[in-house]
C-alpha cells in the first residue's frame, strides 16, 4: 500500500471513529443513539439447550432473571420460551436454523410464513430485537447456504416491514474464520474466497438496514493455540501489557479489542467503515480436556467479569478504532451443555449448573466491584500438562450404553480389543465395565490423531491415573 493510499485509508477509519464517539455518522447512516445504548447496556446471555440434564424453559428463564441479564439469545424460536419471555423485561434474540436458509431465500411466501409463525404471535409483548439467520455458516462448507443467507435475510426484513415492524434487526453471526488475517488489526482482510461473493453483499445489506455485524468472538481459542504469542493476562483484560499497531499507532490493552478492530478494518477495506458491531457469542471455558490449557473456573470468571465491566461502562468505552461506540454483547453461555460434540471445552462454557447454582459468581449489570466477589479456586492448568493420559468411563456410566460403546470400539479395528480375547492379558475380570474401560481407552489412543475425542456421548473422560494393572497394560497418550 502506498503512503498516500494508507493515509486515505487511515483517514476513513478515524473519520468513522470520531463520528462514533459523538453518536453521529454519515448522513445516510443516522444512528438512534438511545436505542444503541439501551441494547448495549443490557448484557445478554446465550441460552443453548444441547444437554440431557438441563432445566425447563420456565426454570431457565427464571435463572436468567436472577443473574440480571438484560437480553437472552435463543438458538431457535422455541414457542414455549417466547411465550414465557413475554412476561419479562428481557430483550430477546431468536434464530433461523441454518438448514432453513435455502428455503427462506427462495420464496418470499416462505419467509412470510416464518415471520407469521415465529414473530407475530409473540411480538411486541416479547421484546424481540434481533433475528439471526444461521450460525457460523462458513463452518457448514455448503455454497448453497453461504450464497443464500443474504437473500434469506432480505426476505425476512421485507416481511417484517410489511407488518410495520422496524425495530427488529436481522443479521448472521460469523466467526473469526471469516478473516484471512487479523494481526495487526490494521492488516485485517476478509478471506479471498468469501470477500466478494458473501461479505460484500452482506455488508451492503447490513448498511442498508442499519443492522449489526454479528461476530462470535472467543479469545480463549486465539490464546490457547499460541500462548507464547499472547499473554494470558492480555486475553483476560488483566495486567498492564499493551500492543501498538505499527501502522495506525492504536494502542491495545486486551485481545477482545484487537479482534473487534480486525473486523472493523476488514469492513473498511470493502468500503463499509460505519457498520455497527455486536458480539453474538463470547466467553471462556470453565473446564476441558487435560490438554486444553487455561480452561478453568478462575479464568472463566475473570474473563466474563472484566468483559461485562468493560461493556457496561458509562459512557461506552468502545475500541481503539471506535472509542465511545456501544457494543451489544452476549456471554456464552447459560449452562454447560453435556451433549455438545467435540473436545471437553465445548461442553464447559456455562455460568450456571443445571440446578441454577452458579459455577462462579457474576454480575451482569456490571455494578458490583471486581473486588466484591468471593475468592476463586486457584488455576492448575494455565501451563500445558506434560505426561501420560488415559480415557476411562465416567462414574455411574449406564451399563447398557457402555456395552454398545464397547461393541463399537472393537468393531473398527482388529487390534483395538485384541487384549480382551479370552485367555489374553486383559480378559479378566469379565465385566462390561472393565472390558469397556479397556476398549474405549484403546480406541481413543489408537484414533486420537484422527480427531476421536474421549467422550463417547458422555460415557468417558480423560484421566492422568493409570487404569491398568501389572498384567493388563492400558495404552496411553503422552502429552
Amino acid at each position: 500500500m502506498s503512503l498516500l493510499a494508507f493515509f486515505l485509508f487511515t483517514l476513513v477509519v478515524f473519520s468513522s471513529t470520531s463520528c462514533s464517539a459523538v453518536g453521529f455518522q454519515h448522513p445516510h447512516r443516522y444512528i438512534q443513539k438511545k436505542t444503541m445504548l439501551e441494547l448495549a447496556s443490557k448484557i445478554g446471555i446465550n441460552y443453548g439447550r444441547q444437554g440431557n440434564n438441563l432445566p425447563s424453559p420456565y426454570q431457565s428463564i427464571n435463572f436468567i432473571k436472577l443473574i440480571k441479564a438484560g437480553h437472552v439469545k435463543l438458538y431457535d424460536a422455541d414457542p414455549e420460551s417466547l411465550t414465557l419471555l413475554s412476561q419479562t423485561n428481557l430483550y430477546v434474540t431468536i434464530a433461523v436454523p441454518t438448514h432453513q436458509i435455502t428455503s427462506l431465500s427462495a420464496n418470499q411466501t416462505t419467509a412470510e410464513d416464518w415471520v407469521k409463525t415465529n414473530i407475530l404471535p409473540y411480538y411486541p409483548q416479547t421484546q424481540i430485537r434481533f433475528v439471526l439467520v444461521g450460525n457460523e455458516i462458513l463452518s457448514v462448507k455448503d455454497r448453497n447456504i453461504t450464497g443464500n443467507v443474504v437473500p434469506a435475510m432480505r426476505k425476512i426484513v421485507n416481511s417484517l416491514r410489511a407488518h410495520g415492524i422496524h425495530n427488529i434487526k436481522v443479521g448472521t453471526p460469523l466467526a473469526m474464520d471469516s478473516l484471512r488475517s487479523t494481526f495487526p488489526p490494521s492488516n485485517s482482510t476478509f478471506r479471498g474466497d468469501i470477500a466478494l461473493p458473501l461479505m460484500l453483499p452482506l455488508l451492503k445489506f447490513l448498511n442498508g438496514t442499519n443492522s449489526y455485524f454479528f461476530i462470535n468472538l472467543q479469545p480463549y481459542f486465539r490464546w490457547s493455540r499460541n500462548p507464547n504469542h499472547t499473554t494470558l493476562d492480555f486475553a483476560l483484560f488483566q495486567g498492564n501489557s499493551t500492543y501498538t499497531d505499527p501502522h495506525t499507532g492504536l494502542v491495545y490493552h486486551n485481545l477482545v479489542d484487537q479482534m473487534l478492530d480486525s473486523v472493523i478494518f476488514a469492513m473498511t477495506k470493502l468500503g463499509y467503515p460505519y457498520i455497527r458491531i455486536a458480539i453474538s457469542e463470547t466467553g471462556w471455558p470453565n473446564s476441558g480436556d487435560i490438554d486444553e490449557i487455561g480452561a478453568n473456573v478462575f479464568n472463566a470468571a475473570t474473563y466474563n467479569r472484566n468483559l461485562i465491566k468493560k461493556m457496561t461502562a458509562t459512557p461506552p468505552i468502545g475500541t481503539p478504532a471506535r472509542p465511545g461506540s456501544p457494543i451489544p454483547t452476549f456471554v456464552f453461555s447459560l449452562f454447560n451443555e453435556n451433549k455438545k460434540p467435540g473436545s471437553g471445552t465445548q461442553r464447559h462454557w456455562g455460568i450456571l449448573h443445571p440446578d441454577g447454582t452458579p459455577i462462579y459468581d457474576i454480575d451482569f449489570t456490571g455494578q458490583k466491584p471486581l473486588t466484591g466477589f468471593n475468592p476463586l479456586p486457584k488455576p492448575t492448568n494455565n501451563v500445558p500438562y506434560k505426561g501420560q493420559v488415559w480415557c476411562v468411563p465416567v462414574e455411574g456410566a449406564n451399563e447398557t450404553e457402555l456395552e454398545e460403546a464397547l461393541r463399537m470400539a472393537c468393531a473398527r479395528s482388529n487390534t483395538t480389543c485384541a487384549a480382551l480375547v479370552p485367555g489374553r492379558e486383559c480378559y479378566e475380570p469379565v465385566s462390561v465395565y472393565w472390558h469397556a474401560s479397556y476398549a474405549l481407552n484403546s480406541y481413543w489412543a489408537q484414533f486420537r490423531s484422527q480427531n476421536v475425542q474421549c467422550y463417547f456421548n458422555g460415557l468417558a473422560h480423560e484421566t492422568t491415573t493409570n487404569p491398568g494393572n501389572d498384567r493388563c497394560k492400558f495404552p496411553s497418550v503422552t502429552l
